[in-house]
């Protein structure tokens, strides 16, 4: 069967599939991909912070910007994606000429750009509805394709800076701003209106799920910040951490120059600390709470260790990733980094991470580490 022929510019008159108008979608399109990279980098080095660069512990709101901020670009960029997307659609299928590398090279680098964005936006909003239907770990082939994405836009706007510039301002002799006569649809204004509209509309009924005023419009977030136990959202229940109760018999226990346990009654007796912090999770929700408990700063000084250290959190969670996590000295030293044992008045829920969990500034939801039962002072 012989195959149709691939679609021509002939094919596709409206004037709308011109430079100029793909230049203007290109750069808000350029503009939701840095801030998504630049907010995906963020997030990436709070949860692989290196020891020669320490993360901030403050301002202590700025993870839940950040990650907000994140979630909504990427959404956003899905139609600005599509838009320029369907400007350039006939170029897309020009045929390669071997001959010139120049324009071999431009060809893959497109294909390689589209491609990757589209799979990255696509495993990134999988993501945000906590579904992972692949193989391979989110985290690293998410951070690995942002790379890839970033290469890839280099060499096209290496290759297009020329036709970029030629078209970077509105000039009425390079396309017009009305359709021909005796031809319907959008004008390029037109265009341009559906398009910042539908974008603005997706990041606005997005936005709910970290900016609380937007919240009861928040129709396309997939969590509902308000909605769980003690006015707080779960990712991870206590079920499906293999987190199933308590015995009378537990206790918490923190190693350093000395070893201290205290049981959940003792811990209790022990000076406690306010924290009014967020949780803020990579799935771009986040939500506020009133938090109780001890400074670890305090329990640092009780075992004998510098108030500035470094201390591994273990969980009683059974695997998982994040069964234990390391809190830098910036965040253990912080008054507002605390033991919790309670939230918004009462006493944490299982699923919150009863009977004590992490609560730090400026910390991925993830690092907040549920069912505390053992820190450890590292040398």
């Amino acid at each position: 069967m012989k195959l149709p022929a691939p679609p021509t510019a002939k094919s596709f008159p409206s004037p709308l599939h011109h430079p100029r108008v793909a230049t203007v979608l290109g750069r808000w399109l350029g503009s939701a991909v840095v801030v998504c990279f630049l907010t995906g980098l963020y997030s990436h080095f709070l949860q692989d912070t290196p020891s020669w660069l320490p993360a901030p512990s403050r301002p202590a709101n700025l993870y839940r910007v950040t990650q907000g901020l994140h979630v909504v670009s990427g959404t956003v960029a899905v139609p600005l994606l599509l838009a320029k997307l369907w400007t350039v659609y006939p170029k897309l299928f020009a045929k390669l000429n071997p001959k010139e590398i120049g324009h071999t090279v431009e060809r893959l680098s497109i294909l390689v750009l589209v491609s990757a964005m589209g799979l990255e936006l696509f495993i990134g909003f999988v993501n945000t509805l906590q579904w992972y239907p692949w193989p391979f770990p989110f985290r690293q082939t998410h951070y690995a394709l942002a790379w890839v994405i970033v290469g890839a836009l280099l060499v096209h706007l290496a290759f297009k800076l020329p036709l970029i510039r030629t078209h970077w301002r509105r000039t009425s002799e390079l396309v017009p701003t009305s359709l021909p006569a005796g031809t319907t649809g959008l004008t390029r204004r037109g265009l341009f209106r559906t398009v910042a509209g539908a974008a603005t509309l997706v990041g606005i009924t997005t936005a709910g799920q970290s900016a609380t005023p937007l919240g009861s419009i928040a129709v396309l977030a997939p969590r509902k910040p308000n909605i769980g136990p003690q006015g707080l959202p779960v990712n991870r229940t206590a079920q499906a951490a293999g987190v199933t109760g308590i015995g009378a018999d537990w206790r918490f226990t923190i190693t350093g120059p000395r070893q201290l346990s205290y049981s959940l009654e003792e811990l209790r007796n022990l000076p406690q600390s306010r924290s009014a912090l967020p949780i803020a999770c990579v799935e771009g929700w986040s939500q506020g709470g009133r938090w109780e408990g001890i400074r670890i700063r305090d329990l640092l000084e009780l075992c004998g260790a510098p108030a500035k250290s470094r201390v591994r959190v273990l969980s009683m969670e059974k695997g998982g990733f994040y069964a234990t996590s390391e809190l830098p000295e910036e965040f253990a030293a912080d008054p507002l980094t605390l033991l919790a044992l309670r939230l918004n008045g009462t006493e944490l829920a299982l699923d919150h991470g009863f009977p004590a969990r992490i609560i730090a500034p400026n910390r991925p939801g993830v690092l907040q580490t549920k069912w505390v039962h053992r820190l450890e002072v590292i040398a």
